[in-house]
């Protein structure tokens, strides 16, 4: 049980933790909008303080340790993961479905123009993560779907819980509004700080590599809708791309994206193997 600054005590669920954060949200819809409109093409907009500071600790508290965790490591990323959320703390199901409760969706959408929203239960690459020290993301783009190959992914949400996160630890968010071959702009993946940023064939990003001991750690999700942003229709898989400094690592990516894409088309069944999604019936 915490309690809001100068409140009863609560406890905090996904509905109590909803509650919580569209004040924060609601009260700076102008400026969000503004921020959305004037950085396409990778649209986003930052909310920093989030929550009361002692509910972010407490998230952060509930984390698992790194042995509890999936660890995905190959040229394209390296960090730990979890959409299992049955095997973990409590709280961290409450704060992922948090994100989508339909009062959160119906703000976000009305700050975006997007009011098709539609959340993913199946947390299908979403859930938590944990970068831990030389951890990274390559520029990419997300994979265009859903699981099922039935919805667009529209928009991914990142809620970061590291307390004195500041940009020379790395680890930080970058966007490419002009590709992978540009310059990225950093957003620090600072404490009880919610990014929200657009996904589709335009939106590279990536995660500097971390250089310190401490975790960065993020709960996110993402939202879908039966339109894509924009008029044009589209499929791909999740593609990566080398860092300006990597060529090799960039051709032997794009090579990677080449082929992943021809079996995608060839067996479109294989799209749907991505093994990160939330299994409920084993919770």
């Amino acid at each position: 049980m915490l309690r809001p600054e100068g409140g009863k005590p609560v406890k905090l669920d996904r509905h109590s933790i909803a509650r919580q954060m569209l004040p924060a949200i609601a009260a700076r819809t102008a400026n969000l909008a503004s921020q959305w409109k004037g950085s396409a093409p990778v649209n986003h907009f930052v909310v920093d303080n989030l929550l009361p500071d002692d509910w972010a600790h407490t998230i952060r508290s509930a984390f698992p340790r790194q042995d509890k965790m999936v660890l995905k490591r190959s040229l394209r990323e390296l960090k730990y993961v979890s959409a299992q959320l049955n095997l973990c703390d409590p709280l961290l199901e409450e704060i992922v479905y948090a994100f989508q409760q339909p009062e959160v969706l119906d703000i976000i959408g009305q700050i975006t123009s997007l009011p098709t929203l539609e959340p993913d239960s199946m947390l299908y690459a979403g859930g938590i993560s944990l970068m831990a020290s030389g951890h990274f993301l390559n520029p990419h783009i997300d994979n265009s779907h859903d699981r099922s190959q039935k919805r667009y992914r529209v928009m991914n949400l990142l809620y970061y819980v590291s307390p004195e996160w500041s940009e020379s630890n790395g680890g930080n968010l970058e966007l490419w509004p002009t590709g992978p071959k540009g310059q990225p702009t950093t957003i620090v993946s600072k404490f009880n700080r919610l990014v929200v940023m657009a996904t589709h064939k335009q939106s590279w990003h990536s995660v500097s590599r971390s250089s310190v001991k401490a975790d960065r750690c993020c709960v996110s999700n993402y939202y879908f809708s039966e339109k894509p942003i924009g008029d044009e229709h589209y499929s791909h898989v999740t593609s990566f791309r080398g860092r300006p400094e990597q060529p090799l690592r960039d051709f032997v990516l794009r090579s990677d994206n080449w082929l992943r894409t021809l079996v995608g088309k060839t067996f479109p069944a294989t799209i749907k193997g991505n093994r990160h999604y939330y299994k409920k019936e084993t919770s």
